[in-house]
């Protein structure tokens, strides 16, 4: 199986220190006794605090960052002891009647999750000037003039780019047949800056490791979130031009890419948000790495610092410094333990500034 990957040492990246664990700091729910070294649950008091989610279309089980989105909300119910409510949305006429219905339900914080909800949530949060709103994956800057667009939204965003160049560079440096893809759901900023980031760590690769690997994909997208019968479509075309490792940033329709690299045999999947491998665990013998977005952490920073600290328009950033973004263990055998000590120096030469992480515009 997958004999066209090059193999190098047997370490993998559990050597690397590039896995994010997000900028919260403590496992979800559990503390560890430091006498018996045993797990402990802890229950957190209730505090008079409601904190509210509407999901983007793809719902609350979409296997990316929807899904992650709802983790940090639940881990803040649990660990802070705050009131939760969703909403999830089918398609984009939801979004508004959502948010309608959680300013209704008294909710004190409304995360929504996506781009998509951008001008939804500004409109909502225009309407409703004494309800706090966050959103997840955009700066609320419709007229893009460099300001937010209501006084009561705080971005959540992450440089994606930063994590995707490492996934980009590893790949670049594994592949057998000198060719890797990578597709979106929709052209973007949110899905683009994981595409672009790709495509510039394979292009430092072939211009300082002598590669000459090519990129299929950069223009290609499925037109959604939700048909994964385009991402095996897409993903199968680029099996047949020589791809063996595709990176897919469209959601569920990344399952689809999933299934048609599984089908193959001989390649690889990188997955986007959360970590693949236990998030879609039927494909977990394919994932080669993940590029970690800690959506869970961020959620429940904010929801923290609001409850605790009160509500700050201040936008959360996620990078490779603050462990926002990541890459999860690359799979067992496929990366060098020379390419994993070149990805530390690459990953201090992005945080030092030194390394631009995305295609030149």
């Amino acid at each position: 199986m997958r004999n066209s990957i090059r193999i190098g040492a047997v370490a993998a990246a559990s050597a690397l220190v590039l896995a994010a664990c997000g900028s919260a700091p403590e496992d979800e729910t559990t503390t560890t006794d430091s006498t018996s070294g045993t797990e402990n649950t802890a229950a957190a008091e209730s505090v008079d605090f409601k904190a509210c989610m509407v999901s983007d279309s793809g719902g609350f089980d979409d296997k990316s960052f929807n899904q992650s989105a709802f983790e940090g909300l639940e881990r803040a119910e649990s660990e802070l002891g705050v009131e939760i409510v969703t909403a999830e949305s089918t398609s984009e006429s939801d979004f508004g009647p959502n948010l309608e219905a959680q300013v209704a339900a008294g909710c004190d914080l409304i995360i929504t999750v996506g781009f998509l909800l951008s001008q939804a949530t500004v409109d909502s949060a225009l309407e409703n000037p004494d309800v706090h709103y966050a959103i997840i994956d955009d700066l609320a800057d419709n007229d893009f003039d460099g300001t937010i667009d209501a006084p009561n939204i705080k971005p959540i965003t992450f440089e994606t780019d930063e994590a995707a160049f490492l996934a980009g560079y590893a790949a670049a440096s594994a592949t057998g047949s000198g060719t890797v893809g990578t597709f979106g759901g929709l052209e973007i900023p949110s899905v683009t800056i994981f595409m672009n980031g790709y495509a510039a760590g394979v292009e430092y690769y072939n211009e300082n490791a002598g590669g000459d690997v090519q990129v299929l994909g950069l223009d290609s997208f499925s037109g959604g979130f939700e048909d994964q019968t385009q991402g095996q479509n897409i993903t199968q075309g680029f099996l047949d031009q020589g791809a063996d490792i595709v990176m897919p940033v469209a959601g569920p329709v990344g399952l689809g890419a999933a299934s048609a690299i599984q089908s193959a045999g001989d390649a690889w999947l990188i997955g986007v948000d959360s970590d693949w491998t236990q998030t879609a665990p039927d494909y977990a013998d394919i994932v080669f790495t993940s590029v970690l977005k800690n959506i869970a952490n961020s959620v429940f920073d904010t929801i923290d610092e609001t409850v605790n600290s009160g509500f700050s328009t201040d936008p959360y950033l996620g990078t490779l410094e603050n462990e926002g973004v990541g890459v999860s263990d690359f799979a067992d055998g496929t990366v060098s333990d020379e390419v994993l000590a070149e990805l530390d120096t690459i990953r201090e030469g992005i945080i030092a500034g030194d390394i631009e992480p995305s295609l030149a515009e």
